[in-house]
């Protein structure tokens, strides 16, 4: 029980740096969750981010859902999803109430142009930790680098991008193993 109150809490304080998605959420998930309470770790992470990209929902409650299914089974995946979810639908709740109040003021929409900037840095800095575990080899970085060139130029779902970086990891591997 306390395992899932644990799961929960983490969550729940990841669930409230909301601001810019599941992306955004990426640097707090992975001092939390990797640094902190050692419940995955940095490739586990990548790993639960790429299914969580091809899997329909929010990247963040599908992460939850792994990581809290790793660590305490079915009611660990529950309680991470539950906690994870939970101070979006407060927050939520709230805005919905007052937003059509305070949408149109000059001072509300300057501070999510604010928020958004803030965004940025936090989906940075997410990309910057996270290439470390990542692009291990020169490999790696082709399909990293052709990944970014297609998805820059085409408008593809990220679910193919995904399937065709692992199989080109399959083709490259299996070649450079068989090289060698």
């Amino acid at each position: 029980m306390k395992t899932l109150w644990q799961l929960f809490w983490s969550f729940a304080r990841i669930g409230v740096c909301t601001f810019g998605g599941g992306y955004a959420m990426l640097p707090f998930i992975q001092a939390e969750i990797v640094e902190k309470k050692g419940w995955a770790t940095n490739e586990e992470i990548t790993d639960y981010y790429a299914i969580g990209q091809c899997t329909p929902g929010v990247i963040a409650v599908n992460v939850g859902t792994f990581v809290g299914q790793k660590t305490a089974g079915i009611l660990g995946g529950i309680a991470a999803t539950l906690g994870v979810v939970f101070p979006s639908v407060v927050i939520i709740a709230i805005i919905a109430a007052f937003i059509s109040n305070f949408a149109e003021m000059e001072i509300v929409t300057h501070a999510f142009a604010g928020i958004r900037a803030c965004v940025c840095v936090f989906i940075f800095n997410a990309v910057r930790k996270l290439w470390k575990s990542a692009v291990k080899d020169v490999w790696c970085f082709v399909i990293f680098l052709a990944v970014f060139l297609c998805a820059t130029i085409f408008d593809v779902s990220p679910v193919i991008f995904v399937l065709l970086a692992a199989l080109a990891g399959i083709i490259l591997k299996n070649w450079g193993a068989k090289k060698a």
